[in-house]
Order: structure tokens, then sequence, then C-alpha cells
């Protein structure tokens, strides 16, 4: 399908439905465009797809937040603005899909003689052996401000378990100290009767003896003692891009742990933690500086420096500048992932009073005292109470 529609127009249901809302809706319409009900009919083949790629995402609780926040801008790793990748239907697999949501296989067996009909030719066919899915690794990311306005590139060491180098992660001798299952005679599956007052009811269930895999190990491997997997670093690279917040997570698939006796990797997942700065303080896409002027400057005005995410930047201050004005750096603050714009930076200016002074200055002070424009009116009052009632809210 050339033009993707929105995962919860596909399962036709609102943007906060629940899990077993999303289960529901899909059943109902995989049922309805299952390949085996639907033979050669290769619109509704698509469309079962379709079904299966919107329930994978939404049903899964990262990938439903990514989704949620990103839609089909997805890149490959699980990253926004990468380009081709993330939810697509170009790197979804059907076969992976039934492996990791084997609930729904024994579901459609109650409709169709093999569970999954085989979407790439609607003939039914039995359930192969059970994958299965290693844990996920979660990583912390810290990144400075700078980091968060260009977008980074990150190498990390992370210790995971990997497939033993010896056996290739089958934990059997030399990788091929392996017998078919004599349970389940390789299917993974085993069949059970259950008698009801309603008659006999079959069933299947993952064989107990092989766990699913179809395979038993005859002799372990000496090194893994049958594990099939090994602790070791695995060196990991990815790019952050710009605008992240504390605590987004992004998940870089197959990047986890291994499963003992072989199947299919964890994810990696990586939370971003922002360093705080020492001088500026975040407000989504904009930076805020607190400038205290000393009263001179902020009387006669003048220049001053201030901090920038990139850098230093000198600005004018007007003369008569009141405490709480408000003076704008326009795209000095940080990428907005939602919509593109860059933020500003928002200089709040306070007006330092010295709190003891030398007779000189108190003398200076005094000659002012009755002067034109040095006691404010109650209009100017007013005016600036006003500019200051955010601080006193």
């Amino acid at each position: 399908m050339d033009q993707k529609r929105d995962y919860y127009e596909v399962l036709g249901v609102s943007k906060n439905a629940t899990a077993d809302e999303l289960k529901k809706a899909y059943r109902k319409l995989a049922v309805k465009y299952h390949p085996d009900k639907n033979p050669g009919d290769k619109e509704a083949e698509e469309k079962f797809k379709e079904l299966a790629e919107a329930y994978d995402v939404l049903s899964d609780e990262k990938k439903r937040q990514m989704y949620d926040q990103y839609g089909h801008s997805m890149g490959p790793q699980g990253f926004p603005g990468g380009g081709a990748g993330g939810f697509s239907a170009e790197g979804f697999d059907i076969n992976d899909f039934f492996s990791r949501h084997g609930d729904l296989n024994d579901f459609f067996s109650s409709f169709f003689s093999g569970g999954f009909g085989g979407a790439t030719g609607g003939r039914s066919r039995s359930r192969g052996p059970r994958q299965r899915r290693g844990g996920d690794v979660r990583v912390h990311v810290k990144l400075s401000l700078e980091d968060i306005a260009k977008g980074v590139t990150k190498t990390l060491k992370v210790p995971t378990f990997m497939p033993c180098e010896h056996c290739h992660g089958t934990g059997a001798k030399d990788g091929v100290a392996k017998a078919t299952c004599p349970t389940c005679h390789g299917s993974g599956r085993v069949r059970q009767a259950q008698h009801t007052p309603l008659g006999t009811i079959q069933s299947e269930a993952i064989c107990p003896q092989c766990d699913g895999t179809g395979e038993i190990i005859t002799e372990p491997c000496t090194y893994c003692h049958g594990q099939g997997v090994e602790r070791r670093d695995q060196q990991v690279s990815f790019s952050i891009p710009a605008g992240v917040s504390e605590g987004q997570q992004f998940v870089l698939e197959g990047k986890g742990n291994y499963p003992k006796g072989g199947g299919i990797p964890g994810d990696l997942l990586v939370v971003i933690q922002e360093i705080k700065h020492p001088e500026l303080i975040r407000d989504g896409a904009d930076v805020i500086y607190n400038l205290m002027l000393d009263i001179p400057t902020a009387a006669l005005g003048g220049s001053v420096e201030v901090p920038t995410i990139s850098g230093r930047a000198r600005i004018n201050i007007p003369a008569g500048t009141q405490p709480g004005k408000v003076l704008r750096l326009r795209g000095k603050g940080l990428p907005d992932l939602d919509n593109g714009r860059t933020g500003d930076e928002l200089i709040n200016i306070m007006v330092y009073m010295p709190e003891k002074l030398t007779d000189a200055q108190k003398a200076a002070f005094e000659s002012l005292k009755g002067q034109p424009n040095i006691t404010p009116s109650a209009e100017e009052s007013r005016r600036i109470f006003s500019r200051l009632k955010h601080i006193f809210d």
C-alpha cells in the first residue's frame, strides 16, 4: 500500500483504546481478512498484513508511545527522522509477528485448520517450532544542552548476553549435538485431549520437553554449559536526533540479550538523561537565562554579555529597563521534534539592590530623592506590577 493509513484508523479504534479493545478490534478484522477465508484475494491479504502491522505496534507499550509521538516518520532502529525503516511495511514480517503473538495463532486455530494461514500464499499451515525471545536491556545516555541542540552520535559498550562463540548460540557441543525432540517430533507443539460433558476438546500446547523449539541437546557445550549464551560487551553505535527530552526512550531492535538456547534477541532501550546546564534553564524548546543588572545599567542602558547554548552573546540593554522585562534572542533555543521549529532564549531581567552602601553612594542616592522621574507614578507602578504578576502567582 503506497499511502500508509493511521494505525488507529486501520483497527477502527480511538487513540485512547485499551489493550483489550485493541485485541478485540484486531481479532474481529483479522478473521474477516484472514488468507484462509479469502484464498487468492490479494487485497484481503494486504489488509491482513496491515492489521497485523498496526496491532504489533499499538499492542507494544514502547512502540505505541513512539508512534503516538512521531507517527510513520520513524527512522531505522526506532529513531525519528531517519528515512525509510521504523514503522514500515517493508520491514514487517508476518511470521515474526505470529512468533511474538502466539496467543493469536491459538485464537485463529478455532476458525481455521492451521491457525495463521501464511499471508504470502493463502494456504493454511501449522505453526512451526517456537522461537524464544531474549530480554531487553536498558541504558541511560547523558546529554548536555549542546548535544541536544545539534544531535549526537554515540558509541557504547553494552554488557549483554551474546551467542556463545563455540556453539553459535545453540547450547549444543560444536553447535551440532542436537536431535529432533521425540515428544513433538520437531513440531514444537503437542496435542492434548480434554474430556468434557460436551465431548472431547482438542488443543495444542508448547512441547514441555523441548520448550517449543522442536529439538533437544544430546551433548551440552562445555564452554557455556548448554546455555548458548555468554556475557560480553557489545559495541553499539546510534544517532540521537536534536531536540530530545529528559526521560525520552528509543528502541534499538535486536540489540538486547540473546535468549538461552537460541532465538530472537531482545531490544536495547536507550533512555535520555539531560545534564543540567550551569546557567540556562530549559523550558521545552526555549531556554531561560535570569540576568541580574546593576542599577546604573538598568537606568542608563548598556551592553552586557549573556550565555547561550552555543557560546556567549552580547546584548543591548535599553535605558530604563524594569525588573521583570523579558528580552528574547530568537532562534537561540532548541529544535522542537514535534514541529521542526527552533525555540528562543528568554532573558528575564532582574535588578540588584545593594544591601550596603558607602557614604559617597548614600549621598548620591540622597541627591536623587525628589528628582523628576525617580519616584514612579501610580500608573507606572501598576504597569510594573502587572509585568511581575507571574512571579507572585
